[in-house]
């Protein structure tokens, strides 16, 4: 990741652009996958569940930042643009994900069977997820420069913080599915993300 946005390389939203962006993105998330089943894997317990939110963060990170970040997202086409680069880059890493992860059963498809064995129930959830993710970064990161050039890391540190705190509630607090580190801190990140996009567009309105 650059450090900075670059302000002449604003709402990028050529079809060819977003394609491009969103498969290096689809690419990326599949590489934040396999990292975090090469630790689910291989180092149990505490430090391995630490690790995963770890990725479970980086990953969140890259889907909300980076397609803002290549859109140049300043304006309603920018954020537009960050919302396509989102959806491809799902489409690209489910490619991914059916035709490789799940031929070396890189994991347990739990998702399959409470879906009846089938793949199609989840993917427009994820589809769904990713876009909402990438659209609510673009709105964080337009509204941020409105006023000045946001760097990547001032956008980052909020959601980072954010995500921790609400997380590590709805972890201690036993609240569901939560139980599961990675999982309350992938909730803590969306919930965080939501909130400061919502303001900081509105603020720019």
């Amino acid at each position: 990741m650059s450090a900075t946005a670059t302000p002449t390389m604003t709402d990028r939203t050529e079809l060819p652009h977003v394609l491009i962006s969103g498969a290096k993105l689809g690419v990326l998330t599949a590489v934040w996958v396999v990292l975090y089943l090469v630790i689910w894997r291989y180092v149990p317990g505490t430090v391995g569940g630490v690790l995963d939110a770890v990725i479970v963060l980086l990953g969140g990170l890259s889907m909300a930042l980076l397609p803002a970040e290549w859109t140049g997202a300043r304006h309603t086409e920018g954020i537009a643009g960050a919302a396509g680069v989102g959806l491809f880059s799902t489409v690209v890493f489910s490619a991914i994900d059916i035709i490789i992860l799940r031929n070396v059963h890189a994991y347990p498809w739990t998702w399959d069977a409470i879906g009846g064995n089938s793949t199609w129930w989840y993917l427009p959830t994820w589809w769904q997820l990713g876009t909402f993710v990438s659209w609510m970064g673009a709105m964080l990161t337009a509204g941020r420069n409105s006023k000045h050039a946001a760097s990547l890391t001032s956008l980052a540190v909020p959601l980072v913080v954010g995500a921790v705190v609400i997380g590590e509630i709805a972890h201690l607090m036993g609240f569901g599915f939560t139980s599961t580190y990675p999982v309350a801190i992938g909730l803590g990140f969306s919930v965080i993300l939501t909130v400061l996009g919502v303001a900081a567009i509105a603020r720019k309105a």
